[in-house]
Order: structure tokens, then C-alpha cells, then sequence
């Protein structure tokens, strides 16, 4: 296991998923590639059988208690949504996953819409659990409208026979847990400052990657990307004091992700 820890692999992630120890990996945050919307320079050969495998042997690495964050959205084809999200989301239910959460990725900028559509701001971020979450460490960055204003009356938590238990008065904090919407400034500039990323076409923001990271792991935790692309995943993991663990097939974008995380690409 120590030959892949903090390192960027270039090779097809199956491959490499299927060489690595059971039960290893404590988080995943990805964004896979899906349809046929990009080519990613004719190197992937991505069908629903390659998701399939992919998806099972994250099951495989993944420890009990880990999380794999999934990052996915769907093209429309002559006015027919694919549904890729739900059937990859179904899928990892099937295998054993719990499905743990369903986030919205709120993007601050769109593309042009289809005619006759509204436009598209969103993606998914499905949180998918082995068993029990380990870790869930929610974000408390909501504020509070009456942030420092004692309730009017007792608070009371109902039990199990139906009677009411005081609580007593409780006074509201500055910022509460985040909801299940999360939107990020995207496009070039603010998802990320690296200019050199921008050579990937399909980054997510920085800030997406650490809120997850923050939010399921622990320092000292591994942390996979299995399509690193321009290697977002590895180089936040690495500046909040996680381990990494980054694969991509195409030899380009490892070294885009080489240089974005301080590493190199040790395995070809």
C-alpha cells in the first residue's frame, strides 16, 4: 500500500483499483467522466461496464465506515435526459453502499441552454457510505438570522412513549449546519487560480474538493481520486494534511496534476 500513497499514478484506474489491498482507502472524491460529452484526448474507453467495474472495486478499497463522494452530472440528447446520475447512484446502492446523502452542486455560472430548457446550474454530489459514516464532520457556515437571541420558550425533545422532556431555553448560535444545496463560483479564475489546470476541460472548484475532505475525513486519512484529471483532489487533500492517492489515465493531464500538486507521476 505504501508505493501508492501520495503519489500520482498514471495508468487506468481499474487496473490499479484492482492491485490495491482491501479495505484501505478512508475517502473518495471524484468526478468520473460520463456519456460522451469530452473525449479527454481519445484515451478513455468509459461505458457502463467500465463504470460498473470501477464501482465495485471501490466497494473493494473502500474501509468500513468510508465515503466516496461522486461528482456527476447528465447530458441531454435530442431533448432526453440520460439519467446517468441515478442509474450510477442505483448501481452503488445495489452493491452495498448506503446512500448517505444527495448534495446539488450549485454552479454560479452555465453554459448556453438548450432551446426551450431552462438553464442548467447543477450537478450532483452523491455521498455514498460503506456501512456506518466514520467520520461526518458538518459545516457550520449558515448564519443565523437570530444568531444570539434566546428561544421564547423551553425546548423540548419528544421520547419514545410520546411524553416531552425539557430541555430548557437555548440560545441560537451565530451560523448553523449548512443545507444540502452547496453553490461555488466556477469557470476560469475562480474554480481554481491555477492557470495551468485550466489545459483540463472539466475541473471542479478547490473549494468543492475541501469541503468534502473537511467533511468526511480526519488529517492523516487517505484520500482517492481514481480520474484525478488536473489532480484538485490530490492537492487539497495534501494542503489539509491528508494522504492522497491519485490515478489518471492520460499522461498530459497527470503532469498538469504533477505540477499542480508538487509531486510526480511515479508509476507509468
Amino acid at each position: 500500500m505504501k508505493n501508492y500513497i501520495n503519489k500520482i499514478i498514471n495508468k487506468d484506474c481499474v487496473d490499479v483499483l484492482t492491485e490495491m489491498p482491501c479495505d484501505c482507502i478512508d475517502l473518495t472524491v471524484t468526478s468520473p467522466p460520463y456519456d460522451d460529452l469530452r473525449d479527454y484526448d481519445d484515451t478513455l474507453n468509459w461505458d457502463f461496464e467500465q463504470f460498473t467495474k470501477t464501482a465495485d472495486l471501490l466497494y473493494k478499497v473502500t474501509k468500513p465506515g468510508g465515503i466516496v463522494v461522486w461528482v456527476v452530472g447528465d447530458k441531454v440528447d435530442d431533448g432526453n435526459k440520460s439519467l446517468t446520475s441515478f442509474k450510477h447512484a442505483i448501481y452503488f446502492q445495489q452493491i452495498g453502499f448506503s446512500v448517505y446523502d444527495v448534495i446539488i452542486y450549485e454552479k454560479s455560472g452555465t453554459g448556453p441552454p438548450h432551446k426551450g430548457r431552462y438553464f442548467n446550474a447543477f450537478e450532483y454530489m452523491f455521498v455514498f457510505s460503506k456501512g456506518k459514516p466514520g467520520v461526518v464532520n458538518l459545516l457550520r457556515d449558515k448564519p443565523n438570522k437570530w444568531a444570539g437571541v434566546s428561544t421564547y420558550g423551553n425546548v423540548t425533545r419528544r421520547e419514545k412513549d410520546g411524553t416531552l422532556t425539557p430541555k430548557g431555553k437555548k440560545v441560537i448560535n451565530d451560523f448553523g449546519v449548512r443545507t444540502n444545496i452547496w453553490r461555488y463560483n466556477n469557470g476560469k479564475g475562480f474554480t481554481t487560480k491555477d492557470k495551468i489546470a485550466h489545459e483540463h476541460p472539466a475541473i471542479f472548484p478547490e473549494s468543492l474538493v475541501e469541503d468534502h475532505i473537511l467533511s468526511w475525513s480526519n488529517k492523516g486519512d487517505i484520500v482517492l481520486d481514481p480520474f484525478c484529471g488536473s489532480g484538485t483532489t490530490g492537492k487539497i487533500a495534501r494542503q489539509l494534511k491528508r494522504n492522497f492517492i491519485c490515478i489518471e489515465i492520460n499522461k498530459e493531464y497527470c503532469e498538469i496534476a504533477a505540477t499542480r500538486i508538487g509531486d510526480k507521476c511515479t508509476q507509468q
